[in-house]
């Protein structure tokens, strides 16, 4: 896997929903809506999603201020 940023949050949902990892059902519920809504993220959910990749060992989002 690259460690080049994802760019953007559907493309980082994806990623963490085909990693295999074990997810919670929330995890999951709000990684699937991620993948597939456009309507950008809440502060909240922004820091909820890159906590999640950082957990899993995948890239941050380019230009997402939790890098």
């Amino acid at each position: 896997m690259t460690d080049a940023p994802f760019i953007d949050a559907s493309s980082a949902a994806l990623a963490l929903l085909n990693n295999g990892e074990r997810l919670t059902r929330k995890a999951g519920s709000f990684l699937g809506q991620t993948a597939v809504d456009p309507t950008p993220l809440t502060p909240a959910q922004s820091e909820w999603l890159a906590t999640l990749l950082e957990r899993a060992g995948l890239p941050p989002i380019a230009g997402d201020e939790h890098e």
